[in-house]
């Protein structure tokens, strides 16, 4: 087996209290694993630091980190510990061309199907479905939850602070408990009882219901007394604890239809041994009534290797360096390093400022990176044109595109608690990342064939209902401007009346978010009985796409259903505008007065 020829990749786990510590030196190939107590360092930086000074004559360029803490954004602060850093920072200060951080429990999740069956133990029956939804649930320090999505050759997965739903209680004991939880807390989530303090909380609970009064121990006492010392009310502590825990399996496998089995991760279950097998968890997980069947075919498994979550982001690495050369690294960031030496002094400092930080420099005017950069700002243009671009703002274009699209896409949940800068740049960055996964996606011979379409149609109409509706009336504007006979329907039941009109020669291009609006369907069948050609625009797996002779698929996930659709929406504009182009470029030659001046100056303006 080779090594990286990039040289060892370093893989880590941050905890709340310790922080495991690995190098990958080829693919599965994990050594040098060190465990570091967090109380001995400052912060991130320093405990990592730590690390790789001690890996003498190892140059190590690329990370990813699994930590315990959302992450949203560029800065990180630590919930359990009183740790903030951020991530570019970070990079920075430690040499690294590339630095991943990610939630510990999506890093787990990405572990699951590299774990041998050797690094996981099956509790009670059932067994996976292939490619389906896989569930994962820990109890540790906090609760996680996360699972992993079957996306054709690879695996997505799911952001969740499902540790937070609010408990259920089960049976009269655990109402008892939930009761005595409220004494301490207005809201009483799943982690509050299902955890190491839960469990704490739990033995404190029980033990005022035995009428011993309030008593403390610490979560390992718990279960070393209840395993080792069979103590009565640890015993039955710790089998509250297993029983709580198959009930939110159990919701868990249901909420996500996880039949291609459900995991169990963090440090407590792991402890508990056989003990848990014979535990009420399995009996618990398959308690749920006219379901009890369905849940008896989903496995169960609690994952016993060692550092599982090390192979999470050894996944994720291994894939955004595949997929992207550079994690969030722009191929031309890469150029310029490459380049460097062949720069003058003076244009050599700007390369320094732009490989430290491209993001900022795509917003600073010239002025302000000559600045920073301690040049002229002549000496700004002639490092563009030196690599080969014709001034600052064709270098930014080029910098802005390899940037955001070599990153993943990724959606930032918006929050009551955003402010308006916050809510302004999640929308605007997740419309980016939406606008840049269609570019990477979109069939191109698919937009060849309906421009061919439209461009020798007789007749074009457009259907759509709702925001797809407006899609389709901005669609008849640009298509009507060449002088095609054109029309937008809205109403179900208007496009169901001109469907039936159509003949052969015509184009219907129907619009939809979801491809499911049966109404929509309907017309279109019609179109199609009547001898028209029918485009979609839609989902490409949903009945509309189905039924047409050509999808464009637009695959973005939107419960139309229940919000407003709004990202699909300004997709299907932007494959609007492609087509629109893909037109006006096929037709100026064609015949004079085609096209009017004004339009084809619009169209040279675009492209």
């Amino acid at each position: 087996m080779q090594n990286y020829p990039d040289g060892p990749r370093l893989l880590a786990d941050i905890g709340a209290t310790f922080a495991r510590f690995a190098l990958e030196f080829a693919p599965d190939l994990i050594d040098r694993v060190v465990v570091l107590n967090c109380d001995d360092y400052r912060g991130f930086e320093d405990v990592t630091r730590a690390y790789l000074s001690a890996q003498e004559g190892l140059e190590v360029r690329h990370a990813a980190i699994a930590i315990a803490n959302p992450i949203d954004g560029d800065r990180v602060q630590m919930t359990n510990r009183n740790w903030a850093f951020s991530i570019e920072a970070a990079r920075v200060a430690l040499k690294l061309d590339t630095l991943l951080v990610v939630n510990d429990f999506t890093a787990l999740a990405m572990a699951l199907p590299r774990l041998a069956d050797a690094d996981r133990t099956k509790i009670g029956g059932g067994a996976p479905r292939e490619n389906a939804v896989i569930g994962l649930l820990g109890p540790g320090t906090g609760f996680g939850v996360s699972g992993l999505i079957p996306m054709e050759d690879r695996w997505v997965t799911l952001g969740s602070e499902g540790g937070h739903a609010s408990f259920a209680p089960n049976d009269e004991r655990e109402l008892a408990l939930l009761q005595y939880a409220w004494k301490k807390y207005t809201h009483v989530s799943t982690e509050r009882l299902v955890s190491g303090s839960g469990l704490e909380l739990c033995y404190e609970a029980l033990s005022v219901q035995a009428g011993r009064g309030v008593q403390n121990l610490s979560a390992a006492a718990i279960v070393d007394a209840a395993l080792n010392s069979q103590d009565a009310l640890c015993l039955e502590t710790v089998d509250c604890f297993c029983a709580m825990l198959g009930t939110v399996a159990a919701d868990v496998a249901m909420t996500l239809g996880a039949v291609g089995g459900i995991y169990i991760g963090g440090g407590i279950v792991p402890r508990l041994g056989e003990h848990f097998r014979q535990s009420p968890f399995r009996r618990r997980f398959e308690a749920k009534g006219r379901f009890a069947d369905y849940l008896s075919r989903i496995p169960t498994y609690v994952i016993s290797a060692p550092n599982p979550a090390l192979l999470g982001v050894s996944a994720i690495l291994a894939d955004a360096l595949r997929t992207h050369g550079r994690a969030g690294e722009s191929h031309l960031v890469d150029l310029i390093r490459r380049s460097r030496d062949q720069l003058s002094r003076a244009e050599q400092q700007v390369a320094d400022l732009i490989m430290l930080r491209p993001r900022s420099v795509l917003n600073d005017p010239i002025a302000e990176i000559a600045r920073q950069a301690d040049v002229s700002q002549p000496t700004v243009i002639r490092f563009c044109r030196s690599l080969g671009f014709q001034g600052l703002q064709d270098f930014k274009l080029k910098l802005a595109s390899g940037l955001t699209g070599t990153l993943p896409v990724r959606h930032s949940q918006v929050r009551h608690s955003d402010s308006t800068p916050d809510v302004s740049a999640k929308v605007l960055d997740n419309t980016v990342s939406a606008i840049l996964r269609l570019r990477d996606t979109l069939n191109t011979a698919a937009i060849d064939e309906a421009t061919n379409l439209l461009r020798s149609a007789r007749r074009i109409e457009l259907y759509g209902v709702g925001n797809s509706g407006i899609v389709a009336q901005d669609g008849q504007h640009k298509f009507f401007r060449f002088r095609i006979p054109c029309t937008a329907y809205s109403d179900t039941h208007m496009q169901r009346l001109s469907a039936r009109t159509l003949g052969a020669g015509d184009v219907v291009l129907a619009v939809s978010s979801s491809g499911r609006v049966a109404e929509l369907i309907e017309a279109v069948e019609l179109a199609q009985a009547a001898g028209a050609s029918v485009i979609a625009i839609t989902a490409g797996q949903s009945p509309l796409a189905k039924k047409a002779q050509l999808c464009i698929a637009v695959d973005h996930p939107e419960d139309s259903s229940r919000f407003m659709a709004m990202i699909s929406r300004v997709l299907h504009l932007l494959v609007i505008d492609i087509l629109t182009v893909g037109i006006a470029l096929q037709r100026p030659g064609e015949e004079e007065g085609g096209l009017d001046d004004e339009f084809l100056g619009q169209i040279s303006h675009v492209v």
